[in-house]
């Protein structure tokens, strides 16, 4: 791993607060994410499954976690699974976790190797009434690829037929929703990395450059700092291409008098930043490019004054969107004919935003986390109004990084600059 070591406690704390949740005699199991194959002989970067490393912070294929707050052996009530380092295996792909490095990362203290596990776990299961079993609960997810834990699902369900089965994911989206101090240290790390690269971009900008040129300069920036990488593909979007709410092709030619929507954050010891800021290239906002600019701004800085404990992302959306009418009647994109004429379940003002406001990050960039229930504190979220204007070849995105606190929320990303006045004088800087 390219980052420093993290704190172990956090993990103990996350699975301190999953076995709290626990049926009594009840046994969970988390298994590792499959490597996929990508063409001929190669393999798709290894990415943990999100639970188990939530749960351990282990990122090595072919892991498992094993928790049985009730194993009447204490040694085995919490069980860390590795793959057996094999010489092999090291000389080609490299050095695996020994089990005092497996301890430090997760503070787990009991290592099994996976090739001696299946009679210790058959006796621990014996003993145990019902099992939690991990699935990929996301409600963004499309992928009905049969994974690793689906697949361990079918294998243990036919295994043991008589057992209880119970949701893992279930806790876990409530669980992972809510942040710890020290999961927000990390989130910090990664967003204060992401700030270094976006001021540097400031001075990289000007009329002429690629929008991939922009892109290396973002992964140069993140990994000289430490950085996994990229917390998702990068959007760097000129002019009308950010209209195109997950533009990834990056090919096209920055021009004078064009502004810039760049979406993009770091990945630090499995957490995520998530920036969008939007920049004119020659370094100077047009009168209207700064009107538009500035009724986002507006809508961003209203989104966060409401986001809130007891508000639902549902009534935080409608009540954003109520906020976008009036500014968007300012600004002369409807007027009200328009506002008189919408239909209620689709408003005019989406013609103009349409898509939401702020989703749960974390270790997951769209992480878990409840849409229907009131927030609460201890949550992170993006906040990311845009207004994207097909007639003038225009989009306009401002996200930052929030921490719900008890009364309101705390802004991580306070010291990235937003402001379009502030914005144009570090442009002026260019060496």
């Amino acid at each position: 791993m390219k980052y420093l070591p993290l704190d172990s406690k956090i993990f103990i704390q996350n699975r301190k607060r999953f076995v709290s949740k626990m049926q009594k005699n009840s046994i969970a199991i988390f298994v590792s994410n499959d490597e996929f194959p990508s063409n001929g002989d190669a393999l798709h970067g290894f990415v943990q499954n999100s639970d188990l490393f939530w749960l351990s912070g282990i990122e090595q294929e072919g892991s498992m976690v094993v928790l049985f707050p009730d194993n009447p052996d204490p040694k085995f009530r919490e069980v860390l699974v590795l793959t057996r380092p094999q010489e092999l295996k090291e000389i080609w792909d490299g050095k695996r976790l020994r089990a005092n490095e497996a301890t430090a990362i997760s503070g787990m203290t009991t290592i099994v190797w996976e090739d001696v596990l299946d009679g210790m776990l058959q006796q621990w299961i014996h003993l145990a009434d019902a099992i939690y079993l991990d699935s990929n609960e996301n409600d963004r997810k499309n992928n009905l690829v049969r994974s690793a834990e689906y697949r361990f699902i079918d294998a243990m369900k036919s295994r043991y037929p008589l057992h209880q089965y119970l949701r893992a994911a279930k806790i876990l989206k409530d669980l992972r929703g809510i942040k710890t101090k020290e999961e927000v240290v990390v989130i910090q790390k990664a967003i204060d990395i992401t700030e270094v690269a976006f001021r540097r971009l400031l001075q990289f900008i000007k009329p002429g450059v690629f929008e991939y040129e922009i892109e290396a300069e973002i992964y140069h920036s993140f990994l000289s700092q430490r950085a996994t990488g990229v917390a998702y593909h990068s959007i760097i979007a000129s002019g009308d291409n950010a209209r195109t709410l997950h533009y990834v092709s990056n090919n096209n030619q920055c021009k004078d008098g064009e502004l810039i929507l760049m979406d993009f954050g770091a990945a630090y010891g499995g957490y995520n930043a998530d920036l969008t800021r939007t920049v004119p290239v020659n370094g100077k906002f047009t009168k209207r490019q700064k009107e538009v600019y500035n009724a986002c701004l507006h809508l961003h800085d209203y989104a966060k004054s409401i986001l809130k404990p007891g508000i639902s992302i549902l009534k935080y959306t409608d009540k954003v969107g109520e906020e976008a009418t009036k500014q968007f009647l300012k600004i002369g994109l409807l007027n009200k004919t328009d506002i008189k004429n919408e239909d209620p379940s689709n408003p005019a003002y989406r013609k103009y935003l349409y898509h939401g406001i702020s989703h749960h990050l974390g270790i997951d960039v769209h992480d878990l986390g409840t849409r229907t229930a009131p927030i609460e504190a201890g949550m992170v979220f993006t906040v990311e109004p845009g207004i994207y204007i097909k007639e003038e070849g225009m989009g306009v995105r401002i996200e930052n990084n929030v921490w719900i606190t008890k009364t309101g929320n705390q802004d991580l990303f306070k010291n990235i600059p937003v402001q379009a006045d502030e914005i144009e004088a570090l442009m002026r800087r260019k060496k």
